[in-house]
């Protein structure tokens, strides 16, 4: 029951976040802490392996390192795809980074259950906690209890070349999928692929039904999913035949079922990048990740965003959007330079310039001015506009749901399965818990 108490609180906020817009090893190998010399070294763990994102970090080290000189932080970054692993290894081997980063929901509530987070309730500074309010906050709490510090909000929707729709004839930004079906056939028929999917890492293929179930479902089911994960209601099938429906026209690019994410020129965010494809249904951090894929390895001038499309007779709220907060947490056993570090990260001056690195949009509110991307800017309206923002699904269910729902998706998109079939395995997935 620990685990599904924790889950369960941390699911309040799953459902969610109408959130405004206005690691030396903590683990069990005795390496925490300062050493005869009075020095401490912690160890980090972040997903950003190239450009600059990476250096971002490197040199956050380096100025609290330059502030704190009795503080070394090893920083190491993991490709995203193989940062989930990596943390449930260290969480079973008791061997945690002192920093690592957090993705929220049932999934970081399953770590808190392992009690191999540190609580820091009262760790924050309050200035931080001031510039951030309180929900961005929320999707790292359980039990009423911080256990994260948040970096970026993140909703998602589709990022497309105006260029691409200009040359295929389309005029408008789809607003509903009729709509966004045309586009496809009009994209097609100038020989340009509609929409890029780096289905081979899961869970892009699996934003498509997330999104469609936003659509197709009440707010109170998305909402207590965490606590209630009951897949039962017809609205479940319903979004899993809206899927099925979509896939049939063949909007994706050739081979998505063997195209990686966010790798190089040839995965999803390459192929908009390089304009080999219109468009992809991401979370907001793909502004940085398309920019980091461009040829010059700069923004990509004729990005822009629209929200997913509405989907006629849904029960789900119009406007309604799935999204996420990144953030980094503290091993259970880290030192105070831990929590330390986290804050002096959420100042404004590096909120701003995680903004900056990142081409996303950060969590503090005073840090706002520094995002320029003119994608961006929709894609903010958007969200401080929504009548709520659900927290995307496998990272509301956790680890074991979660992996089942995108498995299954990838699945039904690969022939091997149906609608009832992908019902049925996340509702067997879990009754597994």
């Amino acid at each position: 029951m620990k685990t599904r108490n924790a889950r369960a609180a941390a699911a309040a906020v799953a459902g969610l976040m109408v959130l405004g817009l206005a690691a030396c090893s903590g683990g069990s190998n005795g390496s925490s802490g300062a050493d005869e010399n009075g020095e401490t070294t912690l160890t980090m763990w972040h997903n950003s392996t190239t450009g600059p994102g990476k250096q971002y970090w490197e040199d956050a080290a380096a100025a609290f390192h330059e502030e704190n000189p009795e503080v070394t932080i090893k920083v190491t970054s993991i490709q995203n795809e193989d940062m989930d692993g990596k943390l449930q290894t260290a969480v079973n081997s008791g061997d945690m980074p002192d920093i690592f980063m957090a993705r929220g929901g049932g999934k970081l509530a399953d770590i808190v259950s392992a009690g191999a987070v540190k609580d820091l309730t009262d760790l924050v500074d309050d200035d931080v906690k001031a510039a951030f309010g309180d929900a961005p906050f929320s999707a790292f709490s359980v039990d009423g209890k911080i256990y994260g510090m948040p970096s970026a909000v993140l909703p998602g929707g589709i990022f497309y070349s105006k260029d691409l729709f200009e040359e295929a004839g389309i005029s408008g930004e789809p607003t509903t999928i009729a709509e966004l079906e045309d586009a496809v056939d009009k994209l097609k028929a100038a020989g340009i692929e509609p929409i890029a999917l780096g289905a081979k890492d899961a869970w892009p293929a699996a934003h498509w039904y997330y999104f469609f179930a936003v659509r197709a479902c009440g707010e109170d089911l998305i909402s207590n999913l965490a606590t209630n994960p009951d897949f039962s209601d017809e609205c479940w099938l319903t979004a899993a035949e809206n899927l099925s429906d979509f896939v049939a026209i063949e909007p994706f690019n050739s081979g998505f079922l063997t195209t990686s994410a966010q790798e190089g020129a040839n995965s999803s965010a390459g192929l908009v990048a390089n304009h080999k494809a219109a468009m992809e249904l991401m979370g907001a951090w793909d502004v940085g990740v398309i920019a980091g894929l461009t040829p010059d390895e700069q923004p990509l001038p004729d990005l822009g965003w629209f929200p997913f499309p509405e989907v006629e007779g849904g029960e789900g709220a119009p406007g309604a959007m799935m999204g996420g907060v990144d953030g980094y947490s503290c091993s259970a056993n880290s030192p105070e330079s831990c929590e330390q570090f986290l804050n002096f990260i959420s100042s404004k001056e590096w909120q701003e310039n995680y903004a900056e690195a990142f081409q996303t949009v950060p969590a503090s509110q005073d840090a706002l001015g520094a995002v320029t991307d003119p994608s961006l800017i929709p894609l903010m309206e958007a969200y401080s506009n929504a009548p709520y923002v659900a927290l995307w699904l496998d990272t509301a269910l956790g680890q074991n749901v979660g992996n089942a729902l995108n498995t299954g998706v990838v699945e039904m998109l690969a022939g091997q399965g149906d609608p009832e079939k992908l019902v049925a395995n996340i509702s067997n997935a879990a009754a597994r818990g």
